[in-house]
Parts: C-alpha cells; structure tokens; sequence
C-alpha cells in the first residue's frame, strides 16, 4: 500500500461522510500500527455490521485498544466536533460506543472512548480515483478504468442489475393489480398497451387502455373495425367529416360506442414527431386492435411461451387496410404493409412481456416463471442504443438482451447518478487503488 502527502485541506472540503462510512466499511486504509488520537494502539477485529435505521453507524464491532479488547458499537464523522453538534451524548442509542472514527480530528472532545483520525491512512490514489469519478465528464465515471476489473466482477454485478431491473418493474405492476384488484389479465393489457406506444406515447397508451374495460374490447372482438374505433377515439384520433370514408366509419363506430358506455377520453396528447411513420400512434394502435381481434386469453397464453421464437410470432401483426397507404387519416402515403417490425417486437417482449412474467412469479413465488423471464432475455438479441454502445465503447461485453437491460440499469440508476459507492464495479476500482 503507497501513502502519498496529501492535500488534505482539499480532500476534507470534499469528504463525505458516506465516503468516510464506505472507507471503514471495507477497511480501505493502513491497518498496520495505527494509533488512536492519544496515541494508543487499536486494533480492528471486527469493524461492525452497517447500520441505516437510527442510531450509530455500525453495530457489533470489535476492538483491542491499549491491550484491552472492547465489544460495541462505531459511530463515524467527517469531524470529530459533529459528535458534539448532533448531541449524541444526550441520545441513548449512542450510549454503547466504543470508537469514534473521524477523517479530521478539529478538537478534543474529552469523550470515554477513544477517537480515530483516518485522513493520514487512506491512501492518496483511492482519494485521486474517487475524485475523478466524481468530476469528469465521461459516459461513466469510471472509462478509464473499468478496463482493470475483473470479467467476474462485472458479470456478477450484471446478474444483480438486471434483478434489480425486474424487481423495480414488478413493483410497478404489482400497485396497477392493486388497483384492478389483481386482475392480471386487465393489468397485462394495460401494460401491453404502454408497450406498443414505445418510450414516447407508452404513458399514454396505458391512458388509453385503462379507460375502456378490457372485457368490452373481448365483447367486440370480432368486430374490428369497432375496436380500432375505440382505440383511435379514446387517442383523440377521429374527427368529425373526414376526407375519405374509412376514418368517418371510425368516427360513427366511436360515438355511438362512448355513448353507449359513457366513455370519457383521457386528457392524453399522442405525439408523432422525431419519429418513423412506422411508430406512428395511429399505426401502432391499428396493429393493436388487431392484436386484439386475434387473442383472447392475453395474459394465460404468455405465460406459457417457452421460447423468444414463440414469442416473436404472437406478435405477428399488421395495421388494418386501411394504413396500407396512410400513416396519418386523411394523407396518402406509398401502398405497403404496416406490419409490427422486429425492432418494436423486441422491444415489447423485453419491456412488457419479460417484465409480466417476472411479476407473476415474484409475487405468486414462483420461482418457474422467474427462471422464465431470465432466460427469455438471456436468448435474445442485444437492444442497439446509445448506452449499448456506450459499453461497447469502454470495452464492457453486451451479448444478450440480459446484458444490454443490466447495462441500462447501470447507467440510468448508477452511473448518472454517480453513485460509484455503491457500485460493484466501482468498489473494485477503490479496492484495486488500496494495493
């Protein structure tokens, strides 16, 4: 382990006392022959259990200090004067401390146990690494050195990113079947509705779904030319004397159904710009109508899809006839069909297939449909994005769509938010800086 001089006025500026807690947590400083504040040896046997409900920071350590062996409780600060401002002293919880672990000790508080200053033990280029990860201005903070850690390191971490992806998004489903009363097939086709209006028109696609009772669009299901209707009417699609006959049929088909039901539009604004006609709303909510007319039992067949093969073909789709020479109502466009494209296919698989079955089998404990989800996405192909390729950049492997969501989670709940701390690939880094 080198120590260097360090600036300590500049890393006491910038100590934290997460940092600080990070730093014991892990041991990352010169254990040899440390000395408290009056100068008696310590000796950490055990440096305690991280605590984050209220009281000290970690419970249940263990030391030798002056050839005496103490069992109790850590409290950490930047320093050592914040003991005396967050009156710990008149505080019960901190009653069983036995060392106080300060980065700058900036007075003698005259405490019963002893006090640790670590600012002269912490080796100058974990400093320096954290420091860097914090100010540059990078894809991730960590570029320039992700390339040192180990493949295992990373792989494991994905593993438990992509978890916490699944886990996040099962909470999320799991409150829309709080408010259905667990109806999964109502929840699946909200959800399937939010993925076929993609990143941009998701939100309100689900709008649109939760307004109408998936059992009335099951009622009409063999009337397509009325579910299409429902779908653009609720979208704020139709329009009343339309220059061509297909869209007025709409229109007729939607008013007499709202009033039928007393349907009320949610205050939704479908978008159509910066993207491909194909991705249009109106296109995507054709092909869902005829998703529709096609499935009944949504939810219990796609928990029985086995293979992304599967998968694939339930979603083989086409817009109505109408959109094979229109992407808009009203305006021309070259005669093709508008089938659902593999991009938008994988797209749905991954965000709202994988996702469903995930939840199913995290909330019915089901450990048959959690393996499923996993391995779905372990069989398709990565997404292609900018922070796919981003990881490809600085060398990290992406090979499957599991690699490519973990990465996502990484980036977005991670790297953004320079939360390196807490970071496997991070921690490797500081560790390696401790050597």
């Amino acid at each position: 382990m080198v120590f260097c001089q360090i600036d300590y006025g500049y890393y006491s500026n910038q100590m934290t006392e997460k940092l600080l807690q990070y730093i014991w947590q892990f041991q990352l400083f010169n254990k040899v022959n440390i000395q408290t504040i009056d100068a008696k040896e310590l000796i950490i046997i055990h440096p305690g259990n991280g605590n984050s409900n209220q009281g000290p920071d970690f419970l249940n350590g263990k030391i030798n200090y002056d050839n005496a062996i103490w069992f109790g409780n850590i409290e950490l600060h930047v320093h050592s004067t914040e003991w005396r401002l967050h009156q710990h002293s008149k505080d019960d919880n901190y009653k069983n401390i036995i060392l106080h672990v300060v980065w700058n000790h900036d007075e003698d508080l005259g405490l019963p146990f002893p006090t640790l200053e670590l600012k002269s033990l912490v080796p100058k280029l974990l400093l320096d690494r954290y420091k860097s990860l914090l100010t540059q201005n990078l894809f991730i903070p960590c570029e320039q050195n992700v390339s040192i850690v180990n493949r295992i390191v990373i792989e494991k971490w994905k593993e438990r990113l992509m978890v916490e992806r699944l886990q996040k998004k099962a909470v999320y489903i799991e409150a829309l079947l709080m408010n259905n009363n667990y109806n999964w097939e109502e929840t699946f086709w909200w959800m399937l509705a939010r993925g076929f209006g993609g990143d941009i028109n998701g939100e309100a696609f689900e709008q649109i779904a939760k307004s109408i009772p998936f059992r009335i669009f099951l009622k009409y299901s063999n009337a397509p030319i009325q579910v299409e209707a429902l779908l653009m009417g609720q979208g704020g699609l139709l329009k009343e004397n339309s220059q061509e006959l297909f869209p007025n049929q709409l229109n007729h088909e939607y008013v007499f159904l709202k009033n039928k039901y007393l349907f009320k539009p949610p205050k939704i604004s479908l978008l159509f710009l910066r993207m491909r006609p194909s991705n249009f709303p109106t296109i995507r909510l054709s092909q869902l109508a005829s998703l529709i007319c096609k499935k009944r039992n949504f939810f219990s067949e796609i928990l029985e899809l086995n293979a992304v093969e599967d998968a694939e073909s339930y979603f083989d789709l086409e817009a109505s006839e109408y959109w094979d020479n229109h992407y808009c109502f009203d305006e021309l466009s070259i005669s093709m069909k508008k089938k659902l494209g593999r991009n938008s296919i994988s797209h749905i698989i991954i965000n709202t297939i994988v996702p469903m079955i995930y939840a199913y089998g995290y909330i019915n404990h089901n450990q048959k449909y959690l393996l499923k989800s996993i391995r779905i996405l372990e069989q398709m192909k990565s997404e292609k994005n900018k922070i796919v390729d981003g990881f490809l950049n600085v060398g990290v492997e992406v090979r499957s769509a599991f690699d490519s969501q973990s990465l996502i989670q990484l980036k977005k709940e991670y790297c953004d938010q320079k939360k390196c701390l807490e970071c496997s690939i991070g921690h490797a880094i500081f560790k390696g800086a401790k050597k």
